[in-house]
């Protein structure tokens, strides 16, 4: 199927409050993520003031880009509500005071035993020749409507009152348009690589355009290439989805630990419960951090036993054993003492595994020779310990995520995961 003929979506997410940087836009993600399992696909988000002006020339952008617009907030009955005086612009109508919808806004408050403020009368006006989306939660109805054969909607920016009414009535409607379009999504999690050097080694796979389409993300470290793959049906669109996940990852080989949602935590759980092995953690510099990541994970009980915080050098001496004379010799944060560390905590708690993280987090504590990010990773087993010197870059608290999830990716290395092909 090509680009040309699958229908697309955009959202505009209406106020002022998502502007200023202390509300967060959850509606658009809902939006997207409802919109994607009726197989319609968004194209943009926009973010936009509480001006007219500002949000007809959104709708106009919009929908040159897509079939489909999805607006939410500005409904309210205040003056900075003119979210339905904009759509009145954009269409070229006056707004039209509808006596049904004023009957149900006055029953709203009538219900609650309040009397309707003058105020929010405003909420029963509709642009002339629109169509209104009952608000079976609140006092404001939406607004459908369409202009040029693109469909638009108005949703309350209210989340509750905005997802009722988006899946029970925009949904619904929407799913006719894309009758003839299928969308399979599949995701891979990769660690152990930058994007850049990820983008190499996949080649023209992201390239725009492509169907199917390759879109990457990083957070934290964590790559996340999601395969988007549209067709005239859901079985050739998974098909599609599944031919590019066994190519990409048989070019991004053991880079590739999990796929969906799966964390490395989980990833590595799940193969120590597979091979009925245990492990043990020994941190300085993380701070307890890689114990958390690993207990986040429901049924960790099964394989982890025992984990240390050892901060100070007493108590790596006392707890694990580590000696003095090394510490003076190397310098804690020292591949011997990693390694002393690791060997330590294994032999104390009697696993098959464990891990030991030493370094320095900043952002003081580094020297030409030791610089701040210097972090030695040892996994000990039976058959020795491996132990390998990083240098993690921006702030402490990067530095210590990085250091906890780069223990776990070499676990799963010497475990040999690679996580289970989802297919």
């Amino acid at each position: 199927m090509g680009d040309e003929h699958v229908k697309k979506a955009s959202i505009l997410s209406i106020g002022n409050e998502l502007l200023n940087g202390r509300t967060i836009d959850t509606n658009a993600a809902y939006i997207a993520g409802r919109l994607r399992t009726i197989s319609l696909p968004v194209v943009s988000v926009h973010s936009v003031s509480d001006e007219e002006a500002a949000i007809e020339r959104a709708l106009a952008l919009a929908t040159g880009e897509a079939d489909v617009v999805v607006a939410t907030g500005g409904l309210g009955p205040t003056d900075d509500d003119v979210t339905r005086q904009a759509f009145a612009g954009f269409l070229g109508v006056k707004l039209v005071l509808r006596p049904e919808l004023l009957e149900k806004v006055k029953q709203f408050f009538d219900r609650r035993g309040i009397e309707m403020p003058a105020r929010n009368s405003i909420q029963a006006c509709i642009p002339r020749g629109a169509a209104a989306i009952e608000n079976e939660m609140g006092t404001a109805p939406g607004i459908r409507a369409q202009k040029d054969g693109k469909r638009l909607f108005a949703l309350p920016g209210v989340p509750t009152e905005m997802r009722h009414m988006l899946d029970t009535q925009v949904l619904p409607e929407l799913r006719p348009l894309v009758s003839g379009q299928a969308i399979a999504v599949r995701r891979l999690k990769c660690f152990g690589a930058g994007e850049s050097r990820i983008a190499e080694m996949i080649g023209d796979a992201m390239r725009r355009g492509r169907n199917p389409l390759v879109n990457c993300t990083v957070h934290t470290g964590i790559i996340s290439l999601e395969v988007v793959a549209t067709a005239a049906d859901r079985a050739e669109a998974e098909n599609m989805a599944e031919r590019e996940e066994r190519a990409l990852r048989t070019l991004l080989g053991k880079l590739v630990y999990g796929a969906g949602d799966q964390t490395l935590a989980e990833v590595v759980g799940e193969g120590l419960v597979r091979t009925g092995r245990t492990l043990a953690v020994a941190e300085s510099c993380t701070g307890g951090l890689l114990a958390e990541l690993i207990t986040d994970i429901p049924g960790s009980s099964r394989y982890f036993t025992y984990g240390w915080v050892t901060y100070s050098n007493e108590a790596k001496c006392r707890e694990l054993e580590v000696s003095r004379e090394m510490i003076d010799t190397h310098g804690a944060v020292s591949e011997q003492v990693a390694q002393a560390m690791a060997q330590g905590a294994r032999r104390k708690a009697g696993t098959d595994y464990a891990i030991a993280i030493t370094g320095i987090a900043g952002p003081g504590g580094g020297n030409e020779q030791k610089p701040v990010g210097l972090v030695y990773i040892a996994v000990d087993n039976r058959d020795g310990t491996d132990t390998s010197r990083y240098v993690f870059s921006f702030d402490r608290s990067s530095v210590r995520l990085r250091a906890a999830q780069t223990a776990l990716n070499t676990l799963r290395l010497k475990l040999d995961l690679t996580g289970p092909v989802q297919i």
